[in-house]
This record gives structure tokens, C-alpha cells and sequence, in this order.
């Protein structure tokens, strides 16, 4: 007979990631309504405060009022949205906390940029998004192995690589250099153009035509080591998966067309469909989030300005997907 101090193990909740969280009383089908709630007030919270202390009304000066319930709603539901992605792709805290610096820096960098909002407000809004997204999941979800790889709790694949500091400022540099060179191709070429065609009211030009690379590359750091810890980290912390070995081999002589064609579009192994799901997840979260929180904020931005300042962070993500799914194969 079971003590009466024992837990029952309908009250243990494992994750895909394979650990087990301490004893849930949250009911399963209100932990993402929980998450979501959380999440909100939170930000709301926060930012009431920031408004009040931390000055960053300058923000207020180049926002575009939003009159309409569905406007509001819109942003609203885009935030469930993203915390939704994150919770049912068993993503943990520091996935969202990565995955919110990728996706929220491009609107705020063009503010910062183009449209002279102080950087103190850039990083007080930044970070604000980051701790209302990162707090509820690590309340909610134990951290991956990948992103604990000093604790000796579990076993880690290539714990070594993970916490090597040379790797990591190596692996972080090689994205913050992806982000950067994309980032000025388009400013050498098309974007200064794009930007005075579809944003009225910029307030300064300037930083298209004089781009110094060697420094955009060292201030995009904090994007390349968050974008390491949304790629590179989860897919070199993983374990392979045994029945990727037991899978009969591809034989092109006898497959079908649509065998061939699904071989060469999705017949990889686990783990380098993880690496590139997260990757396809990334640009599809920078491309929209950078749309909405441009066009749909900022006052004088055009349909088409959005969807171009978009392209070079959904750009910039994809190569560096492709980048650290090379390295980490190496």
C-alpha cells in the first residue's frame, strides 16, 4: 500500500524533452490558459511601471493609435500565438526567452535606427518581452538537458562542446557575422531606398548610408548568442535516435515518385529535422512578428516597407539555420 506521503503518477508531468517537472496541481487542459494569463498580466505589469519610472514614453511619439477592438485584439492574439508555438513544440524557457530577442529586436531596431527612440527604451522593451515569456515557462516546464549542461542531474550528448567557452563566443559570433552581412548587403544596396519609398515620418536616414560593419557585427552578439541557443544548442544537446539506424535504406531504383520525393524533402535524421524545424519556426515567428509590430504599430508604415524590413531577419535566419545544422554535423 502506497504511503500516504507518495505521489501519485498521474500527478508527475514528463515532457518530450524527457524530464520530469515537479508535481503539477495545475490540471492539464488549464496550463496553457495559465501560461497565457501570466504571460499577459506580467507584461502589462511591467510595462505600466517602465512607462511611469523608467521613461520610456518615447515610444508613445512614433506608435500609431490603435482605435479599433480587432487591432487590439490582433496583438493580443499574436501573443497567445507565440506562447502557444513554444508550449506545444515543448519548448522551455530559455527557447522563449531566445526565440522573443529574435523575433522582437527587428521592430525595435528600425524605431532605434531610423526613427531615434533611445536605446535605453529599446532595451527596457526588449527585455521586458523576454522576462514575461521566459518566467511563466520556467514556472510551468523544466529546462531542456541542452540548456542545463553543467548539471550532472542527467546525461548530456557533447556536454563538452556546450559548455566550451571558445565554442560558444566562436558559435555566437558566426550568427551575430550572418545577421550582420545581410543586414548590410541590404543597406549597401536596396534598403535605403525601400525605407524612404514606404516609412513616412523617419526621423534620421543616416545609419543606411554609413554602415560601419565591424561594429553592426559586434552590437547583433546578443541576437547571435541567442540565436545559438535557439539552434545550435538544442540540436548539438540531443540524442540521436535509434530507429533513424533500423529505417530501410533509401533504394532509388525501386521508389516511387512520391517516396523519392519525400526522401528528399523530409528524409533526414531526428535530430536534423529538429534543427530544421526550429529554424522554419524562427523565420516564420521574426517574418510575422516584425510585420505586425511595423505595419501595424508604427505610425506611417506601409504594408510593403514591413514586409521588406521583415525579409532580412527571415533572411538572416535561415542562413544561420543552415549554418549551425553544417557546423554541428561537422
Amino acid at each position: 500500500m502506497p504511503s500516504a506521503n507518495s505521489v501519485s503518477p498521474k500527478a508527475v508531468v514528463t515532457h518530450a524533452n524527457g524530464l520530469p517537472s515537479r508535481p503539477s496541481k495545475i490540471p492539464g487542459p488549464l496550463r496553457f490558459p495559465t501560461l497565457v494569463t501570466l504571460s499577459l498580466v506580467l507584461s502589462s505589469a511591467l510595462y505600466s511601471i517602465a512607462a511611469r519610472y523608467l521613461f520610456i514614453g518615447d515610444l508613445g511619439s512614433v506608435s500609431r493609435r490603435l482605435t479599433e477592438w480587432w487591432e487590439v485584439g490582433g496583438l493580443v492574439g499574436w501573443k497567445a500565438v507565440e506562447l502557444g508555438i513554444g508550449w506545444w513544440s515543448d519548448y522551455d524557457g530559455v527557447d522563449l526567452a531566445s526565440l522573443t530577442l529574435l523575433s522582437h529586436l527587428p521592430p525595435l531596431y528600425l524605431l532605434h535606427k531610423f526613427y531615434d527612440i533611445h536605446p535605453t527604451t529599446v532595451m527596457i522593451s526588449l527585455a521586458i518581452d523576454m522576462i514575461t515569456n521566459y518566467l511563466p515557462f520556467r514556472l510551468l516546464r523544466p529546462l531542456l538537458p541542452a540548456h542545463e549542461p553543467t548539471s550532472h542531474a542527467v546525461s548530456v550528448p557533447n556536454r563538452r562542446i556546450l559548455t566550451d567557452l571558445p565554442v560558444t563566443i566562436l558559435t555566437s559570433l558566426l550568427a551575430a557575422a550572418i545577421y550582420g552581412v545581410v543586414l548590410y548587403s541590404s543597406y549597401a544596396s536596396w534598403l535605403s531606398v525601400h525605407l524612404v519609398s514606404y516609412f513616412d515620418g523617419l526621423k534620421d536616414i543616416s545609419a543606411a548610408h554609413s554602415p560601419a560593419f565591424p561594429f553592426l557585427v559586434l552590437s547583433l552578439i546578443p541576437v547571435g548568442y541567442a540565436a545559438r541557443e535557439f539552434l545550435f544548442t538544442p540540436f548539438t544537446g540531443s540524442t540521436s535516435d535509434p530507429r533513424d539506424a533500423l529505417a530501410p535504406a533509401f533504394d532509388p531504383a525501386t521508389a516511387t515518385l512520391g517516396e523519392t520525393l519525400r526522401y528528399n524533402l523530409w528524409g533526414y535524421s531526428k535530430r536534423s529535422k529538429s534543427i530544421i524545424t526550429r529554424t522554419v519556426t524562427l523565420m516564420l515567428v521574426t517574418g510575422l512578428n516584425t510585420w505586425l509590430h511595423t505595419f501595424v504599430t508604427i505610425e506611417g508604415a506601409e504594408n510593403y516597407g514591413a514586409l521588406g524590413w521583415s525579409a532580412i531577419w527571415v533572411v538572416s535566419s535561415a542562413i544561420t539555420g543552415l549554418a549551425f545544422w553544417w557546423v554541428a554535423d561537422v
